[in-house]
């Protein structure tokens, strides 16, 4: 399957965030400069038990409380599933007593506002799952890509799930092109490290990772099982978080630090908690 979706219509009217403020989103400022934040997961929402209906997991409320507003603004990026209509549904219905403003940035069949507008407005920008190399590609076309840039810099918080956590790296194996895994390596590079998602449900994304590692195709990569996600600070990373029950178990979802030595990959787990 491809990169996975978590989770209305382009011709939903759903209301567009109230404007922004000129400060930008509320964040930690180190020296007067917004902390750069990026959340890259193999999850963010949780089941229910209800076909269809998901919540937010602890990484997307992490996400939400690292803003530091009483209110976030919320906006869904789901190009990777085609703007798909019931996923985005179940993503603003999941986000619907959580106490946030949600909008969402389309592309198809044209972009539902101007991209850099819709993404000015956020303080938290949550990339979906789907085709990587399909979300890169009309990315550049629109401007988005400069668009996402831009919101990491002035402190808004990027996330995302699978094809979302992807492409904020240098790239990783993605099954874009079809059932063998395959490698995107044109990803955006705001991190300067490979990736890997679904790395405990997939069987071919452990070992592609760690043979691109190895070849050198790939850099220093960081991996998560599902239902984890890995915080960012700037390019370092700084905190694993689960959503899962089980999340922080010994043999439980963790994230992992993939690197070369001696010509083979090595691989370092990276349990829940702060990293030190």
């Amino acid at each position: 399957m491809q990169e996975r979706q978590s989770g209305v219509s382009n011709d939903l009217a759903v209301p567009a965030f109230p404007p922004a403020s000129l400060e930008g989103p509320t964040c930690t400022m180190t020296d007067m400069t917004p902390i750069r934040r990026i959340l890259a997961t193999s999850g963010g929402f949780v089941p229910t038990g209800l076909w269809g209906v998901v919540r937010p997991g602890a990484t997307m409320l992490r996400a939400l409380e690292l803003t530091g507003r009483p209110r976030p603004r919320v906006c869904f990026v789901l190009t990777a599933s085609g703007d798909d209509p019931s996923y985005l549904s179940m993503m603003y219905s999941a986000m619907s007593d959580v106490g946030c403003d949600v909008d969402h940035l389309a592309l198809f069949p044209q972009p539902n506002r101007a991209p850099a507008d819709v993404l000015a407005a956020a303080d938290v920008v949550w990339v979906g799952g789907g085709s990587v190399a399909n979300l890169l590609a009309l990315w550049r076309l629109h401007g988005v890509d400069e668009a996402m840039h831009d919101a990491w810099e002035r402190g808004a918080v990027l996330g995302g799930v699978s094809a979302g956590s992807i492409c904020w790296h240098v790239g990783g194996p993605t099954d874009s092109f079809g059932k063998d895994l395959q490698l995107v390596d044109n990803a955006l590079g705001f991190l300067p490290y490979g990736n890997g998602v679904h790395y405990d449900s997939e069987e071919q994304r452990r070992p592609l990772l760690q043979r691109l590692v190895a070849s050198g195709e790939l850099p220093t990569s960081y991996a998560t099982d599902d239902r984890v996600g890995l915080l960012y600070e700037g390019t370092d990373p700084v905190e694993v978080i689960g959503d899962r029950d089980d999340a922080g178990e010994e043999g439980g979802p963790a994230a992992y630090l993939i690197e070369a030595v001696g010509g083979q990959a090595a691989e370092t787990r990276l349990s829940i908690g702060r990293l030190t």
